[in-house]
């Protein structure tokens, strides 16, 4: 017997886009809550439905720890949780109403919760934990199973019904020493099938770590429920302890660092990459960044010693119109600084496209295509512009949305407000980007093989092959795009 089980409303086997990749990483945040509870002696167990099938599952977990209390706890760090996927939505309500009526006590806690608390306390839900989630958690926690109590209007951080009435508590502070906190609860991850997957479908096993919280940046499109405008930082000492610990247990061949904006505070990045080599340390990595933070030779040096073999920045679009609509504070100048430096450094770059913001032309779309062309990334992300609550984005175009609010799934991409060309326009905008990329990426593979500057590996042969399927089909979109674009 358990006294919580936590879980997540993440269900990979929903998002088919997602499925297909297969690239699956533990709910991390769902792993902090379970240790922070752990640390404050509560008996805790974890149903993982990242690779689960079905919502029905959570009968078994239910009935194998006879747990007092349910927290759908969502992973914070997880990007597919800020986009509030209904899918998933769906998920929580079912869970929740399972929970229900095994007779447990229903805890919610993720940013679409925080969003639509009542649409949550409507469906089952008993309280909505709002911020920073691991503190309150606990609180709820000591005051239903330790005091049995249900008088939680002292808790901060919470929204619940009395006798019919939605109540919110004050906001909780967040975190400041993240130093502070538990390591995830690794040890209640049933392992082995990320681990068989991850090696199945890319021959290597990547995990999940947070370094920080948070993001200070004021792009006016992101959307920041959960931690808001700030940004606190792990020690460099602190980080080291914990890929040690998932180096002697786990053994991952590589990391993801899952923060929004990867080693902000001045000097981390150098400690770290210190520290990496001075305990001999030798894990490959990928993380997240801002262009204009990576324009040092020396912290791009010190992040390839220390083993960052990608970085994914927010590229947005190659129109400087456009990023200073976003208030993105970036400019087109430095994408192209920064994606030839990391080049020098052997370090891939990988860029998150956006279409269809406000104001967005013909020209401001045909400039971020030129800018694909010319740089060719090695990765490319694409999206459409997507308001989400609790963004001046959202506050602009919010009185324009139609019934539709959420994207079902992460390769929904529908506009949802009226841009400048059709949603047909935008999806197909979406396909020939990707296929321009590819089909160019086929032909840099092959007269690189030609002129003898890679070795050949068995791995180009599908981009080599693909080359030939993605140049026509390029062309049949760029056609219908031709036709997508005239006046409506």
């Amino acid at each position: 017997m358990s006294d919580v089980l936590l879980t997540h409303s993440y269900f990979m086997h929903f998002d088919p886009k997602q499925e297909k990749a297969m690239m699956p990483y533990p709910p991390l945040g769902t792993l902090y809550a379970a240790g922070y509870l752990e640390h404050f002696d509560f008996s805790v167990a974890l149903f993982d439905t990242m690779l689960a099938d079905s919502e029905q599952e959570l009968w078994t977990a239910l009935h194998r720890h006879h747990p007092k209390l349910v927290a759908i706890y969502d992973d914070d760090f997880n990007y597919l949780n800020k986009m509030c996927l209904s899918r998933m939505r769906e998920a929580a309500f079912a869970m929740a109403h399972i929970a229900k009526q095994w007779g447990a006590i229903v805890i919610v806690h993720g940013s679409d919760a925080t969003d639509h608390a009542e649409e949550y306390l409507n469906h089952s839900a008993d309280v909505v934990i709002v911020g920073e989630g691991e503190q309150t958690l606990l609180e709820l926690c000591q005051t239903f199973i330790q005091n049995k109590s249900v008088d939680f209007e002292l808790i901060n951080g919470v929204v619940f019904k009395q006798e019919e009435t939605v109540k919110r508590t004050p906001k909780r502070e967040v975190q400041k020493n993240l130093d502070e906190l538990p390591f995830p609860a690794w040890h209640l991850l049933e392992a082995e099938p990320y681990i068989s997957e991850w090696n199945k479908r890319h021959g290597y096993v990547s995990l999940n770590i947070v370094t920080t919280r948070g993001c200070p940046y004021h792009c006016n499109w992101c959307a920041k429920p959960i931690y808001g405008q700030v940004y606190n930082s792990r020690s460099p000492e602190n980080v080291i302890q914990e890929i040690k610990l998932l180096q002697m247990t786990l053994q991952p061949d590589h990391i993801w660092f899952a923060d929004d904006i990867f080693g902000l505070k001045p000097g981390w990045v150098k400690r770290f990459s210190e520290l990496i080599q001075q305990e001999k340390i030798s894990i490959r990595f990928k993380i997240q960044s801002r262009v204009d933070l990576l324009l040092d030779a020396a912290t791009v040096e010190a992040l390839a010693k220390a083993g960052c073999d990608e970085i994914w920045v927010g590229a947005e679009s190659g129109s400087q119109k456009i990023l200073n609509a976003m208030e993105k504070g970036t400019t087109v100048a430095q994408i192209y600084a920064v994606r030839r430096m990391l080049k020098k450094y052997g370090i891939k770059t990988a860029f998150f496209l956006q279409f269809g913001y406000l104001g967005e032309e013909k020209k401001d779309i045909e400039a971020t295509i030129r800018m694909v062309k010319d740089l060719m990334p090695d990765d490319l992300g694409i999206s459409v512009s997507y308001p989400l609550p609790g963004t001046k984005f959202y506050e602009t175009v919010k009185t324009q949305l139609q019934e539709k609010q959420n994207w079902v799934d992460s390769d929904d991409l529908a506009l949802m407000f009226p841009g400048t060309f059709s949603p047909v326009y935008y999806r197909r905008l979406h396909g020939y980007v990707h296929k321009i990329f590819r089909f160019r990426k086929g032909i840099q593979t092959i007269l690189d093989l030609l002129t003898l500057k890679i070795p050949f590996q068995q791995s180009q042969l599908r981009s080599i092959f693909l080359t030939a399927y993605f140049g026509p089909l390029a062309v049949i979109d760029r056609v219908k795009l031709a036709y997508l674009e005239r006046p409506r």
